[in-house]
């Protein structure tokens, strides 16, 4: 019997849905089936990224995905305020739908709910089956006693003002605001001469929302900032995982030989959770495969993943700092400390490719917190082992 597709993709989001776009590039011959739950692809949301995340030829072929582009972005804390020269760009996902069902509309079905996965077979609720070569299931976070996890929880506005704002570049940390529950800061995009989004986000130690009360906090921003809002055009809000510590071999483990891509691969910055840039790279790494069956498919990302993981240790060791280290109401000092460092080490830790030497410069000196308790968090590689 022939199969379905050589390629099952479960979950249209942004990984996946990058994936596709990718091979469809690239790959041509395969035969590749986008399963989404949903009437559109990539939910509501928006992703962003710096110039220096990925490379020349990566932002040529993103490039029909992004919707606004800057030429560098400012950051706002107590003691500091600096604009960065670095370019920033934003995909939206009304954008990312339209795009993809324009090339890839064959292979996309929508409205389409999975209840059971295997490397190479998908359950539909229903009971119909479908068959492929490989299924990479990319349907987000994977929940997993494995990781330690903090939060980055935010609620977002597109607003429409009375006025022009007067904003030219984006400001992706406004650290200013009043502190509470966590790390909290604002994130505004100017979007035209008369509208912006606008993210009220908060590094926090549990992933509770309370959309209310962000909705007057940034109602009070604008405000503050002098905006009269004409009128709400979209919200969203969302919860992304900061990894503190983990056991990535058992992470793998319990995917069960089933291909995982994006969130569920553990593929996003382990501080920032930006996602855009691992996705992109994952793509490319992937079309250069010569065998799509899926136990070859299964090592190659988690061998990956695995790599990426091991690289990325030191951002574990910020996120304990910056989660454990000091009262909740002072973390914002760490990043403050941070963003006085050189603009071409603050673009290579975006990039999460820092050097040895970046890495001793952001340690050294007297840190923003407490001495002892940064100790304890530099310690707490373990974090895992002990909430289980």
């Amino acid at each position: 019997m022939t199969p379905d597709a050589d390629l099952i993709l479960v979950g249209g989001g942004l990984a996946n849905g990058l994936l596709a776009l990718r091979l469809r590039q690239q790959r041509p011959e395969l035969r590749v089936l986008l399963l989404e739950q949903g009437e559109t692809l990539g939910g509501n949301h928006t992703w962003s990224f710096h110039q220096h995340d990925l490379t020349p030829a990566q932002q040529a072929w993103l490039a029909p995905l992004v919707e606004q582009c800057w030429p560098g972005y400012e950051v706002i804390f107590p003691a500091l305020r600096r604009q960065l020269g670095s370019g920033y760009a934003s995909i939206f996902s009304a954008r990312f739908h339209q795009h993809l069902m324009a090339e890839l509309g064959g292979q996309i079905r929508l409205g389409v709910e999975v209840s059971a996965i295997e490397p190479q077979r998908v359950q539909l609720v229903g009971g119909q089956s479908l068959e492929a070569g490989a299924v990479i299931d990319g349907r987000g976070v994977r929940r997993s006693a494995q990781l330690a996890l903090g939060f980055q929880k935010f609620l977002g506005q597109e607003l429409r003002l009375q006025q022009p704002h007067g904003l030219q570049v984006p400001i992706i940390m406004d650290a200013s605001v009043a502190q509470k529950d966590g790390y909290r800061f604002v994130y505004v995009l100017p979007l035209s001469v008369d509208s912006l989004l606008i993210e009220d986000t908060y590094y926090a130690d549990g992933d509770a929302v309370a959309p209310e009360a962000l909705r007057a906090n940034i109602q009070r921003y604008a405000e503050d900032r002098g905006w009269a809002i004409r009128e709400v055009l979209r919200e969203e809000q969302g919860v992304l995982p900061i990894v503190l510590s983990g056991d990535i071999a058992a992470f793998w483990g319990e995917a069960r030989g089933v291909p995982q891509s994006g969130l569920s691969a553990a593929l996003f910055h382990p501080t920032t959770g930006y996602s855009l840039p691992d996705a992109v790279r994952l793509a490319d790494h992937l079309v250069a495969l010569d065998r799509w069956d899926a136990g070859s498919l299964f090592a190659a990302i988690r061998d990956y993943s695995t790599l990426q993981w091991r690289r990325r240790g030191f951002f574990r060791l910020l996120n304990r700092m910056l989660f454990m280290a000091g009262p909740a109401d002072r973390r914002w000092a760490v990043m403050q400390r941070f963003y006085r460092l050189r603009e071409p080490l603050i673009q290579r830790f975006y990039a999460a490719e820092l050097t040895a030497w970046d890495r001793l410069r952001i340690v050294s000196g007297k840190p923003p917190v407490p001495v002892g308790e940064a100790l304890r968090a530099l310690a707490a590689s373990n974090l895992h082992k002990d909430r289980r």
